[in-house]
């Protein structure tokens, strides 16, 4: 064999050790991407839509049954039962196709983090606790009429710049974020609070903690959340010190009747704001889920805001009619009605508008579609 040819072969070698080698790694290290979401859309009616008691027909840009989505969702196997993970997701207004959470490109959530039998610690943009702690017991969830629209911020509870821990353990859930800067959007709906954080010699500004306890058991569950805001220069709600703070705490429960879901809860929410205008108020939220039959659901639910020492009370009542075309598409009809007390604007509808002091009726029909 001449010199040349043995170079040859031992070449070919290192290149056989080379390519088995990356198939080995690559048979260790099993991954996986999901592509999923939801387009949900339709037309609303909303009586007292201003303070001159107009009615409006309109396209929503917020929510229908549930908000319009697109997301991508990964794992990698990476041995001992331990797993990289990462998920982004990004919101959209079917209406105008613009983006949502402020036109944010993954303003929904956008996190990456491991994960095993102890838990999952996540480092991105995440949904937060308060928001964990009420899917499993608020039956309407984020629909057009719901207590969305009374607390904005439950179906918006989101943490930029945050470190997320979540874990279950024979029943119990345990969960926490914490953020270096709450929001950093000025604008683009409810979400925007323009309080971005991560400011030098300021260890409180724009940080946000949450935090969650739930068990689960046969038929039945329940879960409380913790959930604190420090504000900051030009930050909204009236939060401009990082002395100010906005803080909720939720306890909710469900119990299940066969297939009909009871759930509900309670929020109690502090401000302690700029000039004096500090706010203490509790929602509480009561709602049935009936399975009438395997295509068709009835969800109902009334809610009710307490606004301590004030006349602005507010009284929430909705009904949702869901038949379900398949397991991907769904037809479905809202109703929802709202009392405002004092001179308290509440809109029935998430993103709605309403004249002070007026009650409103609204109505939506729409199309939900999942993949």
């Amino acid at each position: 064999m001449t010199r040349t040819t043995t170079l040859r072969a031992v070449a070919l070698a290192a290149a056989a050790c080379a390519m088995t080698a990356g198939a080995a790694g690559s048979a260790m290290a099993q991954s996986s991407v999901t592509i999923y979401g939801i387009i949900d859309t339709g037309v609303v009616y909303t009586t007292n839509a201003n303070a001159n008691g107009n009615s409006v027909f309109k396209m929503p840009s917020l929510t229908g049954s549930f908000p319009s989505r697109i997301g991508f969702r990964g794992t990698e196997d990476l041995g001992g039962g331990l797993q990289a993970i990462f998920v982004l997701e990004s919101g959209f207004a079917p209406d105008t196709g613009a983006m949502g959470q402020g036109n944010r490109i993954f303003g929904r959530q956008s996190y990456v983090g491991l994960k095993s039998d102890w838990g999952q610690v996540t480092l991105g943009r995440h949904i937060n606790m308060t928001y964990l702690s009420q899917l499993k017991t608020d039956v309407m969830g984020p629909n057009i009429f719901a207590i969305g629209s009374i607390d904005p911020y439950l179906p918006n509870a989101r943490s930029d710049n945050s470190i997320g821990y979540l874990g279950s353990f024979s029943g119990f859930t345990l969960g926490a974020t914490y953020s270096f800067g709450r929001d950093t959007s000025a604008t683009g709906g409810p979400a925007a609070t323009n309080c971005a954080g991560e400011v030098a010699g300021n260890s409180k500004a724009c940080r946000q903690v949450t935090g969650l306890l739930g068990y689960d058991g046969k038929g039945w569950g329940v879960t409380s959340s913790y959930d604190i805001l420090y504000g900051n220069t030009g930050a909204a709600g009236g939060l401009t010190s990082s002395s100010n703070s906005d803080q909720r705490i939720t306890l909710n429960g469900y119990f299940m009747i066969g297939d009909v879901k009871i759930g509900g809860g309670v929020v109690d929410r502090r401000t302690r704001a700029a000039a004096n205008t500090n706010t203490d108020s509790d929602l509480y939220y009561l709602g049935v889920s009936y399975p009438l039959t395997t295509t068709l659901v009835l969800d109902a639910q009334v809610s009710r805001l307490n606004v301590k020492n004030s006349p602005n009370d507010v009284t929430l009542s909705v009904a949702r009619l869901t038949y379900n075309l398949s397991k991907r598409t769904a037809l479905y009809t809202s109703l929802g009605y709202i009392k405002n007390g004092g001179t308290s604007a509440v809109a029935v509808d998430a993103g709605g508008s309403v004249g002070a002091g007026k009650n409103q009726l609204g109505v939506m029909s729409g199309i939900r579609h999942t993949f």
